[in-house]
């Protein structure tokens, strides 16, 4: 790059990040700040998508009057994060966190409110575009997690990451509490009852944006990189094509990115099944309701003692506990028959498990790449978890309808085989720079 493009450059920095220079001495106020402004809108976000994502299979086969299709409902959510991932990335690539952040709130308002009139005219099709749409909500809790590493010391970066990921448990676990009371709000309109939770989604994620548009600032992204001006220099290093040579290279970020993809494509290929299974079994909208809320509990409460884990003891070592914890879990949930307690441990575990793959993965994904490729590479992470998660949980729905929840459960825990095999692999390599780090 020459002298004066990268001039330019870091003129386009520091206009984008308004306020005084932040200096080294101002990053402990600074990380707190932030810190606040990500677990408030996480608080936020993670109410409008728990309290849509509870109702979304029932929904969905209501208006296609058929159940084997009910999983594509959430599916097509899982989706919509996966194909805004890149646009995202690229987006705050360009721009800063804060601006990707806001986009991808507001296009969750805009499906959550396409939901609601498919449900009204009774448009399947126009459904699963209104989730695709509500999906994007889901990608900007996901995408909080890398704003918080940012600027975090990498000796606590697990905790940074795991901290914004504890604070989606407030608004999801209340989310699924709140969906039939917020479809009772309903009763006698045009509105189905079952779509009432994506009218208050539409409203929830509106604020979201507005939360983060007003408070996010300076943008952590843009921060971290004016601090860092060397990497300034690599900005080729910030394209698709450039994270995916960095990955291909770095033995522990395939590893990471392997982690994040199969953990969060077990969780939900049986999570979004769940609801189905238990109204199989009797199950009302409260009982699922619960069931959901301890699950949620189960990925989000005890993820700063994932983070803890992950900055203490190290990323491998929980990626091992990950896969067994995922492991156990489709154990607990496939051999559950119509036993609603036994459901409830298994889908808790499930949560469990997917909290120590996501934080242990992505605390391993951001240690393993340089600062410069890092939102190039974790667009691409984004990316492929949700990718794989949305072709797990539209492959759900026919398996349950097949063959059973409980094979369903059974094929999950084949998929933990390739991450438990790359872990074991890199535990048991010859000792690196790269694989220090974990």
């Amino acid at each position: 790059m020459s002298r004066d493009c990268l001039s330019w450059h870091t003129a386009a920095v520091t206009t984008a990040s308004p306020g005084p220079r932040i200096t080294s001495a101002d990053l402990p106020a600074l990380r707190r700040r932030i810190s606040a402004v990500l677990i408030g809108s996480q608080i936020l976000g993670g109410l409008g998508v728990a309290v849509g994502i509870a109702l979304a299979p029932v929904l969905a086969a209501e208006v296609s009057g058929s159940e084997a299709l009910s999983g594509l409902a959430p599916t097509a959510s899982v989706a919509g994060t996966a194909l805004l991932s890149l646009p995202l990335a690229a987006l705050m690539t360009s721009r800063g966190r804060r601006a990707g952040l806001v986009l991808a709130y507001l296009i969750g308002a805009l499906g959550a409110f396409l939901v609601v009139t498919a449900s009204v005219v009774g448009s399947f099709p126009l459904l699963l575009l209104g989730m695709a749409g509500f999906g994007a909500g889901s990608s900007a809790n996901l995408q909080a997690r890398f704003a918080a590493a940012d600027l975090a010391e990498p000796e606590r970066r697990g905790r940074a990451i795991s901290t914004v990921i504890w604070a989606t448990t407030i608004g999801s676990v209340l989310g699924p509490n709140i969906a039939a009371p917020a479809s009772r709000v309903f009763q006698g309109t045009f509105v189905p009852e079952t779509a009432g939770p994506f009218a208050w989604a539409v409203v929830i994620f509106l604020l979201t944006g507005t939360v983060v548009a007003v408070l996010l600032r300076p943008d952590p992204l843009l921060t971290a990189r004016a601090l860092a001006p060397e990497d300034t220099t690599a900005a080729a290093s910030r394209s698709l094509r450039a994270g995916i040579a960095v990955v291909r290279a770095t033995p522990m970020a395939r590893l990471a990115l392997v982690t994040v993809a199969v953990s969060h494509t077990v969780m939900v290929s049986v999570m979004v099944m769940t609801p189905v299974h238990l109204g199989h079994h009797g199950a009302d909208i409260q009982l699922i309701g619960l069931v959901i809320s301890g699950h949620i509990a189960g990925m989000y409460a005890l993820s700063p003692v994932m983070g803890w884990l992950s900055d203490r003891v190290g990323r491998l070592p929980v990626i091992g506990l990950a896969a067994g914890l995922l492991c156990c879990a489709a154990v607990l949930a496939g051999t559950s028959g119509d036993g609603h307690t036994r459901t409830a441990a298994g889908l808790f575990v499930l949560g469990l498990g997917w909290s120590a793959g996501l934080v242990a993965g992505s605390a391993l994904l951001t240690d393993s790449v340089p600062q410069a490729a890092r939102a190039a590479v974790q667009g691409l992470s984004d990316l492929t978890m949700n990718s794989a998660a949305g072709i797990g949980g539209a492959v759900a729905g026919v398996i349950v309808s097949r063959l059973g929840y409980g094979w369903l459960n059974a094929v999950a825990a084949c998929l933990l085989l390739p991450m438990a095999a790359l872990t074991l692999r890199r535990a048991v390599a010859p000792r690196s720079p790269d694989s220090a780090k974990a």
